[in-house]
């Protein structure tokens, strides 16, 4: 069985991808002909476009792993600001918190945001990074539920009531922009 390495040193959303991508009810950790592992490494963040990142960051974790990886951005657009912060969504948080980023919206009446994952994935060093986006559009509001994932306490997805922060994880697993994106994945890594 080949072995993928997912570039994070997030536990949580280790958690959340194995669930999501796993085609085997006993081993949460297996699709396909592949076994997910993870490795948290530094990896250069440069600026552009959300695919240009992604490529940047599977292709340098290729290099360092020196073998087969899954890498991850994950954005948050809002549509007041043309889907910025987009790419930088997590130095927002750091700078202005999750309360910031509600007031960013204070002076609009478009509260709409999309949450927009993409994975790259590259079998080893110096081969073509394939790019797996998935979409989720939402509101911006108040801070509801933990506090402990991101921007998820503050994004409620159209059609619910809840933020994902408040959702139940088999819900939210089947709706978020990771979920939409990782289906891609999987569909991709078990045709290999």
């Amino acid at each position: 069985m080949s072995t993928i390495t997912f570039v994070t040193g997030n536990a949580n959303k280790l958690k959340e991808v194995t669930a999501i991508l796993s085609t085997s009810s006993e081993e949460s950790n297996k699709v396909g002909k592949f076994c997910i592992t993870n490795k948290s490494i530094d990896l250069d963040e440069v600026q552009g476009t959300i695919e240009e990142v992604t490529i940047h960051k599977a292709k340098s974790a290729a290099e360092q792993i020196n073998g087969p990886v899954l890498v991850e951005d994950t954005c948050l657009g809002f549509n007041a600001y043309n889907d910025l912060p987009g790419p930088y969504i997590k130095w927002f948080v750091k700078s202005i918190g999750l309360q910031g980023l509600v007031k960013m919206l204070a002076g609009f009446e478009d509260k709409g945001a999309n949450a927009i994952c993409t994975f790259g994935y590259c079998e080893g060093p110096g081969k073509e990074v394939k790019i797996f986006q998935g979409r989720t559009q939402g509101t911006i509001v108040d801070s509801r539920g933990p506090t402990d994932f991101g921007w998820d306490s503050v994004f409620q997805p159209i059609g619910y009531d809840q933020t994902y922060a408040e959702m139940d994880k088999s819900v939210k697993n089947t709706i978020s922009h990771r979920y939409r994106a990782l289906d891609k994945v999987r569909d991709y890594l078990v045709s290999l």
